[in-house]
């Protein structure tokens, strides 16, 4: 993938005689680029400024560093995770979220709801409750919510009333039925009852709702899915750590510095707003691909980190044994991957991670 990246920009700042092929050159290039990121079109950036949920921007930090490479390659589960707000904005505990933009590809692994749990109301009297019984139902029939026949139990649990703060509830079930029929979703109904199962009537717990309280509140659905893109076989790694950069000669032409470096990684920066995708990637702003260059020359040295058949190869080359055999090309030996925090479509915040995006080292192959 990172050889593909490397083409694009290539072909996106190439100089052509003809302003037009210029464009059309360009514009080829960047649809060949969001096919690299799994896209046909750019999402459209927010009619207005939209914070993403801070819980979607702490699990980004997490998972990557400031340039958006992964630092630990087993922190997702999946290779992208999508969050939906609430789009029903009432009072009542009854959420829905709209999931047309997931893919049908993409296997569902994980999916929780999260609530922002308020501060409990104060109650008279001599009888204080310390717990509730929180259930989520899946409702299956709009009008009948209410009715056991109406609704189906998804998750369940005692929540503490002398905190408040985020809960989250594991909804899978619910939501692989609504990515298989899209017509059955008809939205969760919340219900926080006593710990005998007794409705409490005013409820000493309640969670924020669309209405009334900041957007950071919300509820919203954390979706973790696996699309099934998978990068090549070179070995990967997570977090680069330090990454030096090459210094680079400066007292002889950049065609002899080439025939004369070894093979080692120059820096090959991706900034997304020279591109035109700012609008819509919130982080990162751009990262560095790297790139390999310089020669392999016989004899390979440990510090090329050649493999056996570059080895071979190498010697065969030298010693002329066979016509037409070239010597070992400098390429990426081993990858990292990265991660993009960004707007869909649908103004969603989602969170993906893109295999083999950045040469972590350089070998003789």
């Amino acid at each position: 993938m990172l050889g593909t990246v490397l083409l694009l920009l290539a072909l996106a700042k190439s100089a052509c005689p003809s302003p037009s092929s210029v464009a059309s050159r360009r514009a080829e290039a960047l649809k060949k680029l969001l096919e690299v990121f799994g896209m046909e079109d750019p999402p459209a950036p927010p009619t207005h400024f939209k914070q993403p949920p801070q819980y979607m921007v702490d699990l980004y930090n997490t998972v990557a560093n400031a340039d958006g490479v992964t630092k630990n390659p087993d922190i997702l589960e999946g290779n992208t995770v999508r969050s939906f707000l609430d789009k029903t904005h009432s009072e009542e505990m009854r959420f829905l979220f709209v999931l047309s933009s997931v893919a049908k590809n993409e296997k569902i692994l994980t999916a929780e709801l999260h609530l922002f749990r308020l501060w409990p109301r104060v109650t008279d009297g001599p009888k204080r409750h310390h717990f509730c019984q929180v259930s989520v139902y899946q409702v299956l029939e709009k009008d009948k919510a209410d009715t056991p026949e109406g609704k189906k139990l998804v998750a369940a649990r005692l929540v503490s009333l002398q905190t408040s703060g985020w809960e989250v509830f594991a909804i899978t079930p619910a939501v692989r039925d609504w990515t298989q029929d899209e017509s059955s979703n008809q939205g969760l109904l919340v219900t926080v009852q006593g710990v005998a199962g007794s409705p409490l009537d005013p409820p000493p717990l309640q969670f924020a709702s669309g209405r009334g309280h900041h957007e950071s509140k919300k509820p919203m659905l954390v979706l973790f899915t696996d699309d099934g893109r998978r990068g090549a076989s070179l070995p990967t790694a997570g977090f680069p750590g330090e990454m030096p950069v090459p210094k680079l000669g400066r007292s002889r032409s950049t065609r002899s510095l080439n025939r004369l470096q070894p093979c080692q990684r120059h820096p090959l920066s991706v900034d997304f707003e020279e591109i035109g995708w700012s609008g819509w990637i919130i982080s990162p702003r751009g990262y560095n691909a790297f790139h390999c260059k310089g020669s392999c020359p016989f004899p390979l040295g440990e510090n090329m980190r050649p493999t056996n058949h570059a080895t071979v190869q190498s010697i065969i080359n030298a010693l002329k044994l066979s016509e037409g055999v070239s010597s070992p090309c400098c390429v990426p030996d081993k990858l990292y991957s990265i991660n993009l925090l960004y707007f869909d479509d649908d103004e969603n915040v989602v969170l993906k991670q893109y295999d083999d995006m950045v040469a972590a080292s350089c070998g003789c192959h």
